[in-house]
């Protein structure tokens, strides 16, 4: 194997863990949360500090790589997109950290598992943990006949997220002593939604380094 291809398979490796430990931090966020576990939630905290030192070094390794070797056609755009996707997982991370907060935040609060029910945010994150799944499967493999099913459930995601709005503004009126609650639960669930987005942002990537095809705009976009 040439230096060059070495020095690529190192990146995407590195990738590849990253996208595994960030996965894991959604689904241990995902716990926390639904199980109203403190314990899992710091820990997800405490490992925020590894999804950023990926970053950084995947950052480094890329613009290293880009400098030393000049790559063209499908290693220039696996480089492209490892460096776009690098930073759409970091933000993810933040994301599973921020729900992760949200369980500390609130453990004092009491339960509230009818109105975690009625949201279904069980079902959304379970649905934004496919997607995730789905995008490093996709990676590894290098297969990007799954873009059209991670697509389809971000509209899952979506639809579930608009539903919610109606059904918080309807529980305030009912339950005025919970307002507060109700208030960093909307934000929750708006981590949730932007995840599947990210997520949609993942396949793009994974579609353009494998296919030359570029899907961005193609769909109505959303604001971060």
């Amino acid at each position: 194997m040439k230096h060059t291809e070495t020095e690529l398979l190192q990146i995407k490796n590195s990738i590849s863990e990253m996208w595994v430990l960030v996965l894991s931090q959604l689904r241990n966020a995902k716990t926390a949360l639904v199980t109203s576990d403190s314990d899992l939630a710091r820990v997800v905290i405490s490992l925020e500090k590894r999804v950023n030192a990926f970053e950084l070094k995947i950052d480094s390794d890329c613009e290293n790589y880009i400098a030393l070797f000049s790559p063209v056609a499908i290693d220039l755009r696996l480089v492209l997109s490892i460096l776009k996707i690098n930073k759409t997982l970091e933000r993810i991370g933040d994301f599973a950290e921020g729900i992760a907060r949200f369980v500390l935040q609130t453990e004092n609060m009491g339960t509230h598992e009818e109105l975690l029910k009625l949201v279904r945010i069980d079902e959304m994150a379970g649905h934004v943990e496919t997607m995730l799944e789905k995008t490093l499967n996709a990676f590894t493999e290098e297969n990007s006949r799954q873009a059209g099913m991670v697509f389809s459930i971000d509209n899952e995601v979506d639809t579930i997220y608009r539903d919610d709005y109606e059904l918080l503004a309807k529980y305030v009126v009912e339950h005025p002593a919970d307002a507060f609650y109700v208030l960093l639960l909307a934000t929750v669930l708006r981590k949730f939604e932007r995840t599947g987005d990210h997520c949609n942002n993942l396949m793009e990537e994974i579609v353009f380094y494998l296919d030359a095809k570029v899907l961005k705009h193609q769909k109505k976009g959303k604001q971060e």
